[in-house]
């Protein structure tokens, strides 16, 4: 088993918090639709073209699998033609200064990449 210490606090990287964290949010579109949804609620297909590369099923899989793991909502309406919209809940929405962070330390890798 693979022991990390920090701050003189012993924890096991398999069952650790950073873990459960990163299992939640894995893979890139998880976390481009968290982004995305970050201040804003949006219907599927506006979803679906704020990221072009994503495919309407992988789409449909990860928001099924963040709603499943309570960081979205999912609010149906019942009318014609269905209208669903998609927006954070409160507890990922605290995601969002990390989210931030995140990118900005891309930006500055992109730029010492570049240079």
């Amino acid at each position: 088993m693979i022991k990390q210490t920090t701050k003189n606090k012993d924890f096991d990287i398999i069952d650790s918090p950073l873990l459960n964290a990163i299992n939640v949010i894995e893979g890139k579109w998880k976390i481009i639709i968290l982004y995305k949804l970050y201040d804003q609620t949006l219907r599927f297909g506006e979803l679906k073209k704020s990221i072009p590369k994503i495919t309407q099923k992988m789409l449909t899989q990860k928001l099924r699998e963040l709603e499943v793991d309570g960081l979205i909502t999912r609010l149906a309406y019942n009318e014609i033609p269905p209208k669903v919209e998609y927006s954070l809940t409160e507890h990922a929405r605290e995601l969002g200064p990390i989210l931030c962070q995140l990118g900005d330390w891309g930006s500055h890798l992109k730029e010492s990449k570049s240079k």
